[in-house]
């Protein structure tokens, strides 16, 4: 049956089905092909979009900029300060307004209830660039990402996300994995582990168990055997930068280094991370805490530097994918 996803918000991977998702990866394949052999289709020539972001970012708002430019759209940039969001104008009044404005709608900050209420009530499709409990549109750029690099299919990939499991990104895995029947392990402390959101949890293992996917959660260092992809995040999100300290000390075990590559047994194991990165001391951050006795780093500098890591591949292929979402729901061809 043909995948028509015109009209369609993309809030969470959770929305759609496995099929829905296998043909954006492989439109952001097409997609991105097509942009290396200087083919321009203009999918989106003629289309309006907005980027709403309460939180600052350089991959995602370059992806989307790009992207909506490569096929012939056109970009307006609202961050917190120059947006009545919240302040002066209700949500609902600023999503009706945008709605008449544009055809599409980016929304990058926290609760996941905003973008949700976006795409209730604008009318046209809402696109999440990162919530404090999701961020499909990077799950999507590092499947893109395995599939070049792995020569197996997701349904076969088992991936282990290291470090702060009850984080969007930790989330955000759940639910792709759930979807494309992979192996999922949330790798990190006990504490952590009893932070999970129950409800969420539920509903990641009901689909997991319709698709064949492993959904786990671990501390023990047995569960990176066998593991193809090896995953993490900074350790503290944004707006939790007061607890780093606390962090480092819970977090320190599951720092990702070269020994933890070598316990996997898997000579080809790929290191991804969603950038930033905390992997030297050549951040005004890093050097701070580092100079205060902190080592932030979630991962080491020889792992971020090695053969393993394909992290460079995997932004750019944000571009692509993101081009792929909203070509699919807002395209002339879609």
């Amino acid at each position: 049956m043909a995948v028509n996803l015109k009209g369609r918000s993309f809030l969470t991977l959770m929305d759609f089905t496995p099929e829905e998702i296998r043909y954006m990866l492989d439109l952001a394949r097409d997609l991105k092909a097509k942009k290396r052999a200087g083919i321009r289709t203009e999918a989106l020539r003629g289309k309006n979009i907005v980027l709403l972001f309460e939180k600052t970012s350089t991959r995602t708002r370059c992806s989307f900029e790009v992207a909506c430019h490569d096929e012939g759209g056109h970009v307006t940039f609202l961050d917190a300060k120059s947006s009545q969001m919240g302040k002066k104008e209700s949500l609902e009044d600023t999503a009706k307004v945008l709605g008449r404005f544009f055809d599409g709608i980016e929304y990058r900050g926290y609760e996941q209830s905003v973008v949700e209420d976006l795409a209730k009530y604008s009318g046209v499709p809402v696109w999440n660039g990162l919530t404090d409990v999701d961020h499909p549109t990077q799950i999507l750029a590092d499947m893109l990402t395995i599939e070049e690099h792995i020569a197996k299919p997701l349904s076969k990939v088992k991936v282990i996300f290291c470090g702060d499991i009850r984080n969007n990104m930790s989330y955000a895995w759940m639910y792709g994995c759930a979807k494309m029947g992979m192996h999922y392990v949330a790798y990190g402390p006990d504490v952590l582990a009893q932070q999970l959101d129950q409800d969420i949890m539920k509903k990641v293992r009901t689909v997991a168990d319709e698709t064949g996917a492993v959904i786990e959660v671990s501390s023990d260092p047995a569960c990176l055997k066998g593991a193809d992809v090896i995953y993490t995040d900074i350790w503290a999100s944004m707006g939790e930068e007061d607890q780093i300290e606390e962090r480092v000390k819970l977090l320190s075990p599951y720092k990702v280094t070269m020994e933890m590559l070598e316990k996997t047994e898997n000579p080809d194991v790929i290191f991804l991370h969603c950038l930033p990165s905390f992997h030297d001391f050549e951040t005004d951050v890093a050097k701070e805490k580092y100079e205060q006795g902190i080592d932030i780093r979630e991962v080491e500098d020889e792992v971020f530097r090695s053969e393993n890591s394909v992290v460079f591949d995997e932004a750019e292929n944000r571009m692509h994918t993101i081009k792929a979402v909203m070509v699919a729901t807002i395209g002339r061809d879609a």
